[in-house]
């Protein structure tokens, strides 16, 4: 390797620690910041190998962890699947780590608790308004349109509560 580099390999790779002492990234996110900073594709290459060699970087540990903190807010489990394809992370290592992370989570309860939580503060508004705004906005959260449909259904409205 050339002076000029492995100097350059050494500044991708100090670039490389402190955008993961921020926080985990995927092989891609990495990848992707080194390209904007110009370096070359080789000196990413060997970037990234060393990094998954000495286990900096690890897919699958990446997304276990994004779904454990990204559950919390909460989203669906459609919305997590896209983010993590955004970021580059393997079909199969994505329904792995969901698969994983179902056994203690259940989506039906969080948007059942959401609706109810929902219908409260709206009970102003019409119930079928209200309804078409939670659908809305639990769509745009990422849940299931079934388990969304189902959990308004299951809400009965009277008088403003639920």
């Amino acid at each position: 390797m050339k002076t000029n580099e492995s100097g350059s390999l050494e500044k991708a790779r100090q670039y490389a620690f402190l955008l993961l002492k921020y926080r985990l990234r995927s092989e891609k996110e990495i990848a992707d910041r080194l390209v904007r900073k110009k370096f070359p594709p080789e000196v990413i290459k060997d970037t990234i190998a060393f990094l998954k060699e000495k286990r900096f970087i690890d897919d699958s540990s990446f997304a276990r962890a994004w779904l454990e903190s990204r559950i919390k807010r909460p989203l669906g489990i459609r919305r997590l699947k896209q983010e993590l394809r955004f970021k580059g992370i393997d079909k199969e290592i994505i329904e792995r780590s969901v698969e994983q992370i179902k056994e203690d989570y259940s989506e039906i309860e969080v948007v059942q608790n959401i609706v109810e939580e929902k219908f409260r503060k709206m009970r102003n508004i019409e119930p079928q308004k209200a309804k078409v705004r939670i659908y809305s906005y639990l769509l745009r959260r990422g849940f299931s349109p079934d388990v969304c449909l189902d959990a308004l259904n299951r809400c009965t409205v009277r008088d403003g509560t639920v």
